[in-house]
């Protein structure tokens, strides 16, 4: 059972729209079980056949979305699974003996011989981090009551990644951070974010591009502090972060209005009228609208539908809307089309919020 300290907690804040989802994953080994690199093909079909039942009988997955060996999987779905969030890109190159289940909300997921015998992971929207932790500790107590996770006194729970022992947690939240991206104050903060020994990555985490002005920021010692501890440092920053994120928002509107004014009329522009557009500049001119919805240009009803593009614009989505395999340039005008059709309704900016000097 992972530990828990009673302290001090902060209190969440809604984070204006600047903290877009909230996850923590703990890793989880089987005591005297090879980890998963070192496991033989049967070694992982025989801990598969093992640990599923565990994950599905936990209350939480009563009606799992999804419940499969990664062998079940076409590389599309797999596709699709790393861009909703739910399995991590190196697990979408796992086949028999490797597998994934997830809750009905898809708040929830567990994958199974990944790096680890277990990854679970809670993401909820917005800055929630205090209840994904809840809801994957929850699980992992229930999990350990019935499995003999590997455990040491001294050093906490064993993973295959000597990063990952102790604790075996990683706390992150997404932000969407085009204040600090448009005032060119972003570099300096991830700067200062890696010195006080936090992560600053990119859209899928580890190695990726920081697409669409979206940051992930997540904790990198697991060894040495409680989860509890962990939680107030990550949200302390956080909490900074989205003070940064509104004073650049505000300074901009003060000294660079026509530039902000011009960005989000471009991004409007663009995407209302183009035939071709790559995965990257939809992300970023999806950005730029959810700017605009946060500064108030926009009905703030649009978010929703902003949000579900972020996902549905993105290469695997496009080929299972399609039905059909699509290269690099049909999946360009492919979305193009896409983006038209379901902002066609969108009224322009109403730019004279700006108050343009």
């Amino acid at each position: 059972m992972a530990t828990t300290v009673k302290e001090q907690e902060l209190p969440a804040v809604p984070g204006d729209g600047i903290v877009m989802s909230s996850r923590v994953r703990l890793a989880r080994n089987i005591k005297d079980k090879p980890f998963p690199g070192w496991l033989k093909k049967n070694q992982r079909e025989e801990l598969f056949s093992l640990l599923q039942p565990a994950i599905k009988s936990l209350p939480e997955m009563s009606r799992p979305s999804i419940s499969s060996a990664m062998d079940s999987f076409s590389p599309l779905e797999k596709q699709m699974l790393v861009e909703q969030h739910l399995i991590s890109r190196e697990h979408a190159a796992k086949n028999s003996g490797s597998g994934l289940v997830v809750n009905a909300e898809k708040t929830l997921s567990v994958m199974i011989n990944e790096e680890d015998h277990l990854r679970l992971q809670a993401i909820l929207p917005g800055f929630q981090l205090e209840n994904a932790w809840k809801a994957v500790d929850t699980a992992d107590s229930e999990l350990e009551s019935s499995l003999n996770f590997a455990f040491s006194p001294s050093l906490g729970y064993l993973t295959a990644c000597p990063t990952n022992v102790g604790t075996g947690m990683r706390a992150s939240v997404m932000l969407h951070l085009p204040g600090l991206v448009l005032s060119e104050q972003i570099n300096q903060v991830i700067k200062s974010v890696n010195q006080i020994g936090l992560a600053v990555r990119g859209l899928y985490g580890e190695g990726t591009e920081a697409l669409g002005n979206l940051f992930q920021v997540s904790n990198q010692m697991t060894l040495g502090e409680s989860e509890r501890d962990i939680l107030n440092r990550l949200l302390k920053v956080i909490h900074h972060l989205i003070d940064h994120e509104q004073n650049a928002r505000q300074k901009l509107l003060q000294e660079k209005s026509r530039m902000v004014a011009d960005q989000l009329g471009r991004s409007y522009g663009i995407m209302l009228h183009s035939y071709s557009i790559s995965s990257k500049e939809a992300l970023n001119l999806l950005s730029l609208l959810i700017l605009g919805v946060d500064l108030g240009l926009w009905p703030n009803s649009l978010r929703t539908k902003i949000d579900d593009l972020f996902i549905h614009t993105q290469p695997a989505h496009l080929q299972k809307a399609a039905e059909k395999k699509l290269g690099a340039e049909e999946r360009d005008a492919f979305r193009a089309d896409l983006l038209r059709d379901k902002l066609k309704s969108i009224p322009a900016p109403n730019i004279k919020k700006l108050k343009i000097a």
